[in-house]
């Protein structure tokens, strides 16, 4: 066997490997064994023909072609064992011949050079936490809006009343909207199923009938529709005005989870937003203190490991789609975007997070942070404590104690408390006056749970506007639920974290303002807004606290 080295590269070797016959015939011999008892040869019990019987019914390349799976590895492991050189990462191979004897090249990625400089003297400012006192009644005004009730009236419509109608639109003798009794709020902002729809329904009373046509703007983005002009007749089954509960000591005791009087649910507020503000400060901070790190560093990797990490980022963003309906070509063709172009979108983002894992990975070198098996193992204790109580039935409880002592899980335990203790070492570092003593703590891991930071990276790209096909006008009632979004799940970031907060800022569901119905013009079709850039981030801190949800 003949081994050619090419070290001109410090993070990466690349090596050609041409065998010999007699190199091969180990291997050779054992796809002969499984291929034998797979094929019938006249005038042998199936697994009792010879070797050259076999290779001349089955072909010596069909005998070749099975072992390469594991000739090629095998060998390979084999020469950078000899060698003692020791791959940072699964090697890029490709078989260059197969006869008279087997060839392939290796790229084997090598330990990247990471220098953090002087990562000690980093800083970053960071503001006290306030809640400031319109927050707080904002929250307190959404809470009465959750307990609002409709009650009919007799005046005509007026923005934010709820319309109960039947609507039919047509286009060009083409039925493009309808619904029956279906809840409506027009609303200045409101453009669903066109811009306009809305105003032509101020000062309708019930049992009115209009009809009216509609022009459709021609920036309009469903280029479909745009400049288009639709036909609309709507029926008026009912008018009904929001009446909201008086904010008082009752309110308060009239909720779901009471409060003593009106002072209490405000403390209560008061506190839930904090935490909640705590959190996200948090994440901010340790984005800032991740990104001052970066950026200081320098980093030289191999091209495998950028190449493999895009695959990755783009491996997440297609199981978030699957996860709302979509697959990847679909959602491509929906965005208007090619391969290439989603490809070069996700690129900054995915070499950016493998940048943050080198230095993270780095940083724990330097500092020595390391997570011991006991403290792994009263972490899973403390997860069984939480994922099971005392209700919990014995079965199910053991169940999740074996699920959590398993090998695969221990070592996400340990990962997610190592990335979590390397994150609050930056934290100490980027937030002191003084450069720490280098005995200090390494940072508590007693908050880490196994779902915060299972890996040390993750993606933080830039949000985009949800975007619609050009095939359907938009549903009447919008029901932003339906709205696939490849960032839904994405939320294990700094500063990137989805924050259920309840009640919602933006979809006032529970009152009616999203007129739940979700009327939808057929085909309604939707396409998501995706994360592509993928801009990296350390996936450490925990989702914050969600907004009161009394």
């Amino acid at each position: 066997m003949k081994v050619t080295w090419d070290n001109s590269s410090p993070v990466e070797v690349t090596l050609t490997v041409e065998m010999e016959v007699q190199d091969e015939n180990p291997f050779l011999e054992r796809s002969y064994r499984r291929a034998v008892g797979r094929v019938n040869i006249p005038g042998f019990r199936r697994g009792r023909a010879p070797r050259h019987v076999v290779e001349r019914m089955v072909g010596r390349t069909a005998l070749l072609q099975e072992a390469i799976d594991y000739m090629v590895p095998e060998t390979l492991n084999q020469v950078l064992a000899d060698a003692e050189i020791a791959a940072f990462a699964d090697p890029r191979i490709e078989v260059t011949e197969l006869e008279p004897a087997v060839a392939f090249t290796a790229t084997i990625p090598l330990e990247p050079t990471v220098e953090l400089g002087d990562y000690q003297a980093l800083r970053v400012e960071h503001e006290p936490v306030t809640v400031p006192d319109e927050r707080v009644e904002h929250v307190l005004r959404q809470m009465q809006e959750q307990q609002a009730v409709w009650e009919p009236v007799e005046r005509p419509a007026q923005f934010g009343d709820r319309l109960n109608i039947t609507v039919n639109g047509t286009m060009d003798d083409e039925t493009i909207v309808t619904e029956q009794d279906v809840e409506y709020i027009p609303q200045h902002d409101n453009v669903l199923p066109f811009p306009g729809f809305a105003a032509h329904l101020l000062g309708v009373s019930e049992d009115d009938d209009l009809d009216f046509i509609l022009t459709v703007p021609e920036d309009y983005p469903r280029t479909r529709y745009a400049g288009q002009e639709v036909h609309f007749t709507v029926a008026v089954l009912a008018v009904k005005e929001k009446i909201l509960p008086d904010l008082d000591d009752d309110f308060a005791r009239s909720l779901d989870d009471p409060y003593d009087d009106l002072a209490a649910l405000r403390a209560y507020v008061v506190s839930s937003l904090t935490e909640h503000a705590e959190a996200a400060a948090r994440q901010e901070l340790e984005q800032k203190s991740l990104d001052a790190l970066c950026d200081a560093a320098t980093v030289n990797a191999s091209p495998i490991l950028y190449e493999r990490e895009l695959e990755s980022l783009q491996s997440d963003r297609e199981r978030m789609l699957q996860q709302q309906g979509l697959d990847l070509p679909t959602y491509l063709q929906f965005m208007g975007k090619s391969d290439d172009e989603y490809q070069a979108e996700l690129r900054p983002g995915a070499e950016r997070r493998l940048i943050a894992g080198l230095v993270l990975r780095k940083l724990a070198e330097v500092e020595h942070i390391e997570v011991t098996d006991d403290e792994v193992k009263s972490e899973a204790d403390r997860l069984l404590g939480v994922s099971a109580d005392e209700d919990t039935e014995a079965e199910n409880r053991d169940a999740m104690r074996e699920f959590l002592n398993t090998e695969s899980t221990l070592d996400n335990i340990r990962s997610s408390l190592h990335t979590r203790r390397v994150i609050d070492r930056l934290i100490e570092i980027t937030t002191l006056d003084n450069p720490p003593d280098d005995d200090a703590d390494t940072g508590a891991a007693d908050n880490a749970g196994a779902a915060d930071a299972a890996t040390a990276t993750d993606a933080d790209g830039d949000r985009t506007a949800d975007t619609a096909t050009d095939d359907a006008p938009d549903a009447i009632a919008g029901d932003s639920a339906n709205t696939p979004n490849a960032d839904a799940t994405d939320g294990d970031s700094p500063g990137d974290t989805a924050v259920a907060s309840a009640p919602d800022e933006t979809a006032a569901a529970a009152d009616g303002n999203s007129a739940a119905a979700a009327v939808t013009s057929p085909p309604a079709e939707t396409a998501a807004a995706a994360d592509d850039d993928g801009n990296g981030s350390a996936a450490t801190a925990a989702n914050p606290a969600a907004e009161p949800q009394p």
